[in-house]
């Protein structure tokens, strides 16, 4: 049981004279995780499109929604575990993709890997990864041969990537390929904006391309617009040897890493992705294809009647749309477009134990935790990540014991109030 053994031991640690490795409240890992990070790096991570209404509108959400727990059930704290693409895991809890962990720290998605994999919870490696595929897969796979790891994919607008992509999460063993389609092109996001900040151009999170064998075949083919010539300064000499230390990681020369970096900006957005590109992806892979980013009921069920595996309710953590809906109050309407056929996911403002029990009253399979996960890493690495799942997963039970369920099952809006 998660609840009174994490609970108990933080008890008796504290009785010793010992502290959580973590600050607990959300708002106080937030700040903490800021004191540690450069300034580019928290922007990127904590910000939002817009005036950050849509990531208000997220956490408001969640306070608009009352649980309604039931007394002297005699129930013993219900079993966590749940099965998903005939794969078990040991929460209906996962880390949702985030890109560039390389901001928060050097083991980025190796250690949030780790960490998750020792606990039985599935991780979504970003397409933006800052280390390839296959070695994450491996470091999870490492400390827990049952691991699920899922692969996020952005359609760029070349389609040999793609299929290579495809491909190279087949053969290292992913959990399934989670196709997201909020993301044709990057919101509108002041914090970055007013920082001049996109770490792609500095060849961050950009593993995944840099060792992929169709995406570097391309790097001599010509690209529409001209190339750019920008005058010398203090901070482009500095972008520059970034570059250059992040191609050596890659055996790539300075060159190479800005004809790369120019390939990925050139090919990265994608306006024009449409229904016909999730059926092409759909045919391409024999694994679980999950979409992500779906708000509207009716893209629920173009999805569903698509043959998708699984739906993701998600507005990118208010990333994308600045107003748009919270992800919250889409996701009922998502479940019941799906009718049942297939699992339907959830993230996007998802900060504690009892927000997670909240979505999954609401007809959640699975929640996903997003930007906390980033902050317990890049205060404590592997061990931080760790911690706050155990912290995370403690509350979800204690919460679902204290409201008087027995079985995730029972959970419906019949234990909710609003």
């Amino acid at each position: 049981m998660w609840g009174r053994s994490v609970q108990q031991a933080i008890y008796l640690r504290g009785f010793l004279g010992e502290r959580p490795p973590l600050p607990l409240h959300p708002e106080a890992l937030e700040e903490a995780a800021k004191e540690r990070m450069s300034p580019e790096a928290f922007a990127y991570v904590a910000g939002g499109a817009g005036a950050e209404a849509t990531m208000v509108q997220n956490r408001k959400a969640f306070t608009e929604i009352a649980l309604w727990p039931r007394m002297l059930r005699g129930v013993p704290p219900p079993d966590l575990k749940t099965t998903l693409w005939h794969k078990t895991w040991s929460a209906p809890l996962f880390l949702a993709p985030i890109g560039v962990l390389e901001l928060a720290h050097p083991q980025a998605e190796l250690a949030a890997a780790r960490a998750a994999a020792r606990r039985g919870i599935p991780l979504m490696v970003s397409n933006q990864a800052s280390y390839p595929l296959e070695q994450v897969v491996e470091a999870a796979k490492g400390v827990n041969p049952e691991a699920s790891v899922f692969f996020q994919l952005y359609h760029p607008t070349d389609a040999r990537v793609v299929e290579s992509f495809l491909r190279r999460a087949e053969r290292a063993g992913c959990a399934g390929v989670v196709l997201t389609v909020d993301t044709v092109q990057l919101g509108w996001r002041p914090r970055d904006l007013a920082l001049g900040h996109l770490p792609f151009l500095k060849g961050q999170g950009l593993a995944i391309y840099l060792t992929d064998p169709a995406f570097l075949r391309a790097l001599e083919e010509p690209l529409e617009g001209p190339a750019l010539r920008p005058r010398p300064t203090l901070a482009l000499l500095k972008n520059l040897l970034a570059l250059r230390r992040a191609g050596r990681r890659f055996g790539l020369s300075l060159t190479q890493m800005q004809k790369a970096v120019r390939r990925f900006v050139a090919t990265y957005s994608f306006p024009e992705l449409s229904w016909e590109e999730v059926r092409r992806v759909r045919e391409a892979t024999s694994l679980p294809l999950l979409l992500k980013g779906l708000l509207h009921p009716e893209d629920v069920a173009k999805a569903v009647a698509l043959g998708v595996d699984g739906v993701y309710v998600s507005n990118h953590g208010g990333r994308q749309v600045d107003g748009s809906i919270a992800a919250l109050k889409a996701l009922p309407l998502a479940v019941e477009a799906a009718e049942g056929k297939v699992p339907v996911l959830m993230d996007s403002g998802v900060r504690t134990g009892a927000d997670a029990v909240k979505a999954l009253a609401l007809g959640a399979k699975a929640v996903g935790l997003g930007r906390p996960y980033v902050y317990a890493l890049a205060l404590k690495g592997e061990e931080g990540v760790g911690a706050l799942l155990d912290h995370f997963l403690a509350e979800v039970e204690l919460t679902l014991a204290l409201m008087g369920v027995a079985r995730l099952e029972e959970l419906g809006p019949a234990w909710l109030q609003s």
